[in-house]
């Protein structure tokens, strides 16, 4: 049973919660904010709590649209042009769960008792906490002011076969030189796993130069990567970066990369690219945990973190001959279109799959008095 402090606490923001006001009726009213200074400027919807624009300077000093999405909003909800997961948080238990189960306490593959079963929605296993996803979800508006905003949800229990009625509390703040603080915060009635990330597509350039990832450059510090199976299913093992494409310990374009992943198929069967999760060696508080600029637009992200892990995905599969997405109209569109590899998605978080994987010695287990928290910190600036 939950203490009564954690009642307290749920019904407190529940009363947040219900006086909602800013966003109130629609989940589709953009929410804009503006960092104090003027360095960056960002819009949002309820809906999964998501980030349609964001807008920071290159180093002409024009401001650049540098997060992909829909022009419009009703298609976040719609599914008409398909579901890439644009800009929301995703959960309750991002990226995948093998097969759709899993134990408590956990089993290598759900082969414990304690069984629980997660609709599955990617062919026989189940992607960013299943069919009715964080992502899916009307978030409340529970604060706001012009550089700041919380969002709020409450997740029942038995919803899409978890565990726990979850509360969780996600606040974005622009801050001055350009610095985007994230802050997600969950609690739960009963032990149940937890995983969240922020589901951002980057191209740094706007696509206004190019439209591939050759002059992304990136870095960062992790010599091992998660094994998956050809259905990107993490094995339990970690493997060594070392003599292999994915190793980004020095600095190189993601773009020119990108090839030299064909043979391995890191990516999935099939695959060229990356949709791989690598484990930092170290994550340490005044050193960016992940660094990416563009070359061409001068544009620099330097992310900080408290998660232990990255998850990177080099958009293999956003373009689609039948039913291909517009950009944005601050992207060139709607004329042009999303195409493979011009994008890529950086979700910091813990290890992929861990509630199948005991051996890799990682707790995604979170109950009334171990409070899930998640932090990250992007800061652009000009190279």
């Amino acid at each position: 049973m939950a203490p009564p402090m954690f009642y307290i606490f749920l019904c407190t923001l529940l009363v947040l919660a219900a006086g909602n006001k800013p966003g109130a009726g629609s989940p589709f009213l953009p929410i804009h904010l503006y960092a104090p200074d003027g360095s960056a400027k960002a819009d949002f919807i309820a809906l999964g709590a998501t980030t349609t624009n964001f807008w920071v300077k290159d180093k002409n000093g024009n401001f650049r649209d540098i997060i992909l999405g829909f022009d419009n909003l009703t298609m976040y909800q719609t599914d008409e042009l398909g579901h890439p997961y644009f800009g929301p948080v995703v959960g309750r238990y991002a990226n995948r769960i093998r097969r759709g189960t899993f134990t408590i306490p956990i089993s290598k593959d759900a082969t414990g008792p304690n069984k629980f079963h997660v609709p599955l929605n990617e062919g026989n296993n189940t992607l960013h906490g299943g069919q009715d996803g964080y992502d899916r979800r009307a978030w409340n508006v529970i604060k706001q002011s012009s550089n700041s905003v919380a969002f709020s949800l409450i997740d029942p229990n038995g919803e899409q076969g978890f565990p726990g009625t979850v509360f969780t509390q996600v606040t974005y703040t622009l801050e001055e030189k350009a610095t985007w603080d994230i802050k997600m915060h969950s609690k739960s009635t009963e032990e149940t796993p937890i995983m969240l990330s922020a589901h951002h597509y980057w191209n740094l350039e706007g696509y206004q130069e190019t439209q591939d990832l050759n002059g992304h450059i990136t870095q960062f510090p992790s010599s091992r990567y998660v094994e998956t199976d050809g259905q990107l299913i993490p094995t339990g093992k970690l493997v060594n970066v070392a003599g292999t494409p994915m190793d980004f310990r020095h600095a190189k374009s993601i773009g020119h990369s990108i090839p030299a992943t064909t043979k391995a198929q890191f990516c999935g069967t099939n695959c060229t690219g990356f949709d791989n999760c690598w484990v930092f060696d170290k994550v340490e508080q005044n050193k960016p945990d992940l660094s990416i600029w563009s070359v061409n637009s001068g544009i620099k992200l330097d992310i900080f973190t408290n998660q232990i892990a990255l998850q990177i995905y080099t958009c293999n599969g956003i373009f689609n001959a039948t039913l291909p997405i517009p950009r944005k109209s601050s992207q060139g569109g709607p004329t042009k279109v999303y195409e493979n590899h011009s994008c890529v998605v950086i979700e910091s978080e813990s290890i992929i799959d861990a509630i199948n994987n005991p051996e890799l010695g990682v707790n995604q287990i979170f109950g009334p008095q171990t409070p899930y928290i998640w932090k990250s910190s992007y800061k652009f600036s000009i190279i």
